[in-house]
């Protein structure tokens, strides 16, 4: 398990990226993640039998849920921008914990409802500031950032789902009460840890490399998320990036239990897979897609890795169980790489189409994708790909790759106009003026530019914003 340098997994979380402060906020999320394992893994069972609510009961609670946490992004990206980061994140753990606490006095769905969404809406909320945490202390090294980051999130997340399965062994209703306490001890533990770490520093504003007036002039022409037509494609056509999250934990179990002769017991090994994988391998993705070009490559990658998954499902239901054991299971490895192109290239993306100064609000509005994913998902794989069958899963293998390629032109595209300078562009621009570099500061000044039209150092368009890879 290496990473960038040949630097090995263990030394890169002893000292990630962002120092101090990050290897804090990393321990902080592994926690959180434990917490929301253990609820993860327990929560449709607490409803059924604490709460004693019946199937369609359960099913609108989490799809209120889910629609909840679609506003928690934007939310806290609108917060962000306007007031320190530490105390957001801290806001958003104790609000968990206290919607959890009152989860375990209720019994009644109505009471429940509003409960599991207000933790919803935290646990968005807490995503996406982490998320802007990262891109400020980790800088440029932010794929590494959230490379240790996602296998953090894993390592949590395994480390919940075995908490879970011991206590729902017992089958009681004290031990799902447990599970829940659990849970909350983990956003306790993890609010200590974010109150260690310093607020982080952001960019002062005309901190770029062509000074404070190009600076000042992007930041004046660049519109709110909500008016940017651009950056909101991308993040529309992110949520058709994100479908392998549905594939894994919706389509392939549902897949081989209804349509396939492979065994059950399989299932379980399909986020086996997944956890193994990531843990080993999204150092070196990361690697390998840093920057923002070749994080639009991981996009072409996506679209034929996931493309390829759903080839394989389609082809599960031909033969016996063997055949079908072997094509889930290269569907579930396929899914995972697919995970780890799009890990790295959602989040490096959404960072680099950004205004520098706009981050905060603009990656908001980019983590609706996920939300929005986690919602409409898996309705469009039960609704409407599972129902065709086979040729359902080799259509949307064949839209996700087609819709791969239309979001890494488009983002080629954008990184290029956001390589032009906006001096350029604007008729009322100051004209700089560069001493002549043989006579020092005397002498009659040069305008900075060469007579070829070509750009001197430090003022062409590849040193308006630093999006090369």
């Amino acid at each position: 398990m290496t990473g960038r340098d040949g630097t090995g997994l263990i030394a890169q979380l002893r000292n990630p990226p962002g120092g101090r402060d990050a290897r804090v906020m990393l321990a902080a999320l592994f926690v959180d993640r434990s917490g929301s394992g253990v609820w993860g893994a327990a929560a449709v069972l607490y409803f059924a039998f604490v709460a004693h609510l019946d199937a369609r009961q359960i099913g609108l609670l989490l799809g209120t849920a889910a629609t909840a946490g679609i506003a928690g992004s934007p939310l806290a990206g609108r917060l962000a921008a306007r007031y320190p980061l530490r105390p957001l994140l801290i806001g958003c753990h104790l609000l968990r914990a206290a919607a959890l606490c009152l989860i375990l006095s209720c019994d009644r769905f109505a009471a429940l409802l509003p409960m599991v969404a207000v933790t919803a809406l935290g646990d968005r909320g807490a995503r996406t500031l982490e998320m802007i945490f990262a891109t400020r202390v980790a800088g440029s090294r932010r794929s590494t950032y959230q490379a240790l980051s996602r296998t953090a999130s894993n390592a949590g997340y395994a480390v919940g789902a075995a908490v879970a399965a011991a206590s729902i062994a017992l089958g009681t209703r004290d031990a799902y009460r447990a599970l829940v306490l659990v849970d909350v001890l983990s956003f306790l533990v993890a609010t200590v840890l974010v109150r260690r770490a310093r607020e982080p520093q952001v960019e002062p504003r005309g901190a770029t490399p062509d000074g404070p007036a190009a600076a000042a002039g992007r930041e004046q022409a660049a519109p709110g998320p909500w008016r940017n037509g651009r950056y909101l494609r991308f993040v529309l056509l992110d949520i058709v990036m994100s479908l392998d999250d549905s594939v894994l934990n919706v389509g392939l179990p549902l897949w081989l239990a209804t349509r396939t002769s492979a065994p059950h017991a399989l299932v379980p090994a399909f986020l086996v897979i997944n956890t193994v994988l990531v843990v080993v391998l999204q150092l070196r993705v990361s690697a390998r897609a840093e920057g923002p070009r070749r994080a639009v490559r991981a996009v072409f990658g996506y679209g034929v890795l996931l493309a390829a998954c759903c080839v394989a499902i389609a082809v599960s239901t031909r033969g016996g169980p063997v055949t079908a054991s072997i094509a889930l299971t290269a569907a579930a490895v396929l899914v995972t790489m697919a995970e780890l192109m799009r890990s790295v290239s959602s989040w490096e993306l959404a960072v680099s189409l950004a205004p520098p100064h706009s981050q905060a609000s603009y990656l908001g509005v980019a983590g609706m994708s996920q939300s929005v994913q986690k919602s409409v998902g898996p309705l469009v794989l039960t609704g409407a790909v599972m129902v065709a069958g086979p040729p359902g899963w080799l259509l949307l293998g064949g839209a996700v790759a087609v819709l791969s390629v239309v979001q890494g032109r488009g983002c080629e595209r954008f990184l290029d106009d956001l390589r032009t300078p906006t001096a350029q562009a604007s008729p009322t621009a100051p004209t700089v003026l560069e001493p002549d570099a043989g006579r020092g500061a005397r002498g009659s000044g040069r305008i900075g530019r060469r007579a070829s039209g070509q750009p001197l150092p430090g003022r062409g368009p590849a040193n308006s914003r630093n999006v090369s890879s």
